[in-house]
Order: structure tokens, then C-alpha cells, then sequence
């Protein structure tokens, strides 16, 4: 692997971020924005332009928790950067996602856990766009370019948002501009996870790590090597991770419509 394959300048990137920032808010003539929170990298380095780009008391968080809350470092980092109590939501949504579980008579095996993850995906972002709707404004993602790729989100879930700040950016790049940024260790060296189960993690599900991810994706989709080419350079997993690439690519093309 090539640790410099996919290297930024994160000065001129958080630069180019915040600008971007600004003047998409000052497009829609929209001063308030939302993000959900999980206590990870992306949305933590999400959080960080956008308190970058707006005034802390412009930014509502919210951290939405299915399993053990997780917010404790995060929600120091949070108000360090001078977002007010009142913006901060911290909320189980343990209540409605039962709920639907129940009323949709869901067991216990591995899909189901699929479709749970799902369900609290979607949860989320029913809370994020009310809060939207009560301070008139913009849900804020925190998707990066992998997950994109790979089809790794919840559609209408965590896949939802008005603005993404991050979702030009691969996952390694993530981690370089997070440490730009100054986060806290804590938080850049948390395993990533989407929550979607107890113990769940991203790489654990895929089979494979971001940074062998990153740069097979790269090297396939945007220097249009092949996948024999590119496992010559050793990347053992680059047909499982362009598997999970084409299996999810409907994902990015429906609905599909007459035209």
C-alpha cells in the first residue's frame, strides 16, 4: 500500500471546506444548522469546519443513541467550541425504535439486525429534520467519500442531509484532517462504527480496512485500473471491496423513473 496515494493539504483543504460552507448557508439565506453527533471521526471533524464556518450559538447538536450513550468526549469537545446547552439534544432513541420492532413483529437473527440498524438510521433523521424545522435550518451529513462509495449508509437514513462537508473526502483523508484539526485522540482513535448493533463495527463488517478500501477504490474508479492490475500491488481484498462497491450501486440510482 501507498501511504501517499491519497495525501491532502488539510490546510487548503479545511479552507476550501469552510468556504464552501459559507457560502452555501449564505445561498439559502439560512443561518442555523443541524448535525447529528455518534462521537466519531466524521461527524466530529463535520462538526468542526462547520463550528469553522458559523457561530457556535448557529449550530445544533444532537446525539441520538440506540445503545450506551457515547457523547461524553465528544460533548466536552462540543462545548469547548462554544455550542450553548439549549443546542445540545442528547436523546435515547431506544422508546420509538422498540416500538417499530414490535409493531413490525422483528426477530432476532442477522438480517433483522440489518433492518433494526435501519430503523434507528431512519429515527435519527425524523429527530434531525424536526430540529431543522423548529430553528429553520440546515441537517448538516457526515458521510465521507468511502462510504459513499461502498454503499455504506442507510438510504432516507443517515444518508439524508441538506450539505455535506466531508463527502468529497476518503476516510484515510478523514484521519488526516481530523489531526489537522487538533481533535481530541479520543475521538480519532475510536473504532469506526455505524452503531447498527452491539459491537458492530465498519471494518468488521466489510472484511477489509479503509485504508486498503480507499486506495483500491481509488485506484479502480478514478485511474481505471483493473481489478487483477490492482491486486498485483498487493491488495488481496480488491474484488471483495469492488463487490461491495457494484452491490450497492442501485443504492445511488433509484427511484427509478420513466423518462
Amino acid at each position: 500500500m501507498n501511504d501517499n496515494l491519497l495525501k491532502i493539504n488539510p490546510e487548503q483543504e479545511k479552507q476550501k471546506i469552510i468556504a464552501f460552507l459559507n457560502q452555501t448557508f449564505k445561498n439559502q439565506n439560512i443561518k442555523n444548522a443541524v448535525i447529528g453527533i455518534s462521537g466519531g471521526i466524521d461527524s466530529a471533524v463535520s462538526f468542526a469546519l462547520l463550528n469553522k464556518a458559523l457561530k457556535p450559538e448557529n449550530i445544533i447538536v444532537a446525539h441520538l443513541y440506540y445503545f450506551d450513550s457515547k457523547f461524553d468526549e465528544m460533548e466536552k469537545f462540543v462545548r469547548e467550541k462554544g455550542v450553548q446547552t439549549q443546542n445540545i439534544y442528547h436523546i435515547s432513541i431506544k422508546e420509538p425504535v422498540d416500538s417499530m420492532i414490535k409493531l413490525q413483529n422483528i426477530n432476532s437473527n442477522e438480517i433483522s439486525k440489518i433492518r433494526i440498524g435501519n430503523i434507528a438510521a431512519r429515527m435519527r433523521m425524523i429527530i434531525l429534520y424536526d430540529l431543522a424545522k423548529k430553528y429553520n435550518a440546515l441537517v448538516c451529513g457526515t458521510e465521507n467519500k468511502s462510504e459513499n462509495l461502498l454503499g455504506y449508509f442507510t438510504r432516507f437514513g443517515d444518508q439524508a442531509s441538506d450539505i455535506e462537508p466531508i463527502e468529497h473526502l476518503y476516510k484515510t483523508q478523514v484521519y488526516q484532517l481530523a489531526k489537522h484539526l487538533s481533535l481530541p485522540d479520543e475521538i480519532i482513535n475510536q473504532q469506526p462504527s455505524a452503531g447498527l448493533w452491539q459491537g458492530q463495527t465498519d471494518e468488521g463488517q466489510f472484511g477489509f480496512s479503509y485504508k486498503e478500501a480507499d486506495q483500491v477504490l481509488f485506484l479502480h474508479l478514478e485511474k481505471q485500473l483493473s481489478i487483477e492490475t490492482i491486486e498485483k500491488q498487493g491488495f488481496s481484498n480488491a474484488s471483495k471491496i469492488i463487490s461491495w462497491h457494484k452491490q450497492n450501486l442501485f443504492k445511488h440510482q433509484v427511484p427509478y423513473t420513466l423518462h
